[in-house]
């Protein structure tokens, strides 16, 4: 066998040192020499027993099978939220149209009290049928109805009285004592109290008739812008028509003018637009 040179041959007591050396000096070494990157760390998840709680589902509980069945039967809506949902419905459209007619009333109202615009109405002092004195005052603290005709008049005033008859009727069955009935003769030379207590009771007894001079009506029918005609050469004695103006002056309890009820205006639709006015007037009334 050829042997190793001694100068190349390690010799044996270096071995023996090497392997005799402590592992932990070894391991030190070892990482002295080679150092190596540290793993980072996995963040612990330290969650709070408040923060997750267990998912509990609700259920609805049914004593029977067929509870269970008639609630999936009739859906999410039931027969009181559908009678609940047209109540509500209903009363929003009434309130809607009673808001609009009301609106309606306040305008004509308004306008008739407009600044710029001839005034309807105003002071007059004339004698009843009973022969007293009655003035614009009188009429005040509530609504009055006045209505320009004649006695003698053969077929349209009648006819108007009866309708104002039928009308105040209706309104005084629902607003009892809030409305004067009053009827303004144009024709005073053959119109006294006497001729006029004995006209209007066969109409209504509670009918107030109003008469006076001929300035005096002619005054007034001037206030109220009523038109009126008396046939000039008239022999004493001689029948003749007086030509007028044909409406229904509304009156609030102020004495200003409401609105003007025409024929086109049937006795219930008459007393209907009276209430209304009547319901919208915020004002103090005069209790006898």
């Amino acid at each position: 066998m050829q042997r190793i040179p001694g100068a190349i041959a390690p010799s044996r007591p270096l071995f023996e040192t090497l392997f005799n050396l402590p592992a932990r000096g070894c391991r030190r070494f070892i990482s002295s020499q080679t150092p190596s990157a540290r793993r980072p760390a996995a963040p612990q998840c330290r969650a709070s027993a408040q923060q997750y709680q267990p998912l509990v589902q609700k259920r609805f509980k049914y004593k029977t099978v067929e509870e269970a069945k008639s609630r999936y039967r009739s859906g999410p809506f039931s027969w009181k939220a559908g009678l609940l949902f047209v109540a509500t419905g209903a009363g929003l459209l009434y309130y809607f149209e009673y808001e609009k007619e009301r609106m309606q009333r306040k305008r004509v109202a308004d306008a008739n009290k407009g600044v710029g615009r001839p005034k309807v109405g105003g002071p007059f002092s004339l004698t009843n049928q009973d022969g007293k004195t009655v003035t614009h005052d009188d009429l005040k603290g509530k609504f009055s109805l006045i209505y320009f005709g004649f006695t003698h008049c053969p077929d349209i005033c009648p006819e108007e009285l009866d309708k104002m008859a039928r009308f105040f009727d209706l309104v005084e069955a629902e607003k009892p004592n809030a409305l004067t009935p009053v009827f303004v003769t144009c024709d005073p030379a053959r119109d006294g109290p006497k001729e006029l207590k004995e006209y209007l009771s066969e109409f209504h007894p509670k009918f107030v008739g109003l008469t006076g001079t001929y300035d005096q009506i002619k005054a007034m029918c001037k206030a109220y812008r009523v038109y009126f005609s008396t046939p000039t050469s008239v022999k004493p004695g001689q029948d003749y028509i007086v030509d007028h103006s044909i409406y229904f002056y509304l009156m609030d309890p102020e004495g200003d003018f409401v609105e003007a009820l025409g024929r086109q205006h049937s006795p219930e639709q008459a007393a209907k637009i009276i209430l209304d006015h009547m319901k919208d007037w915020k004002g103090k009334w005069r209790i006898d």
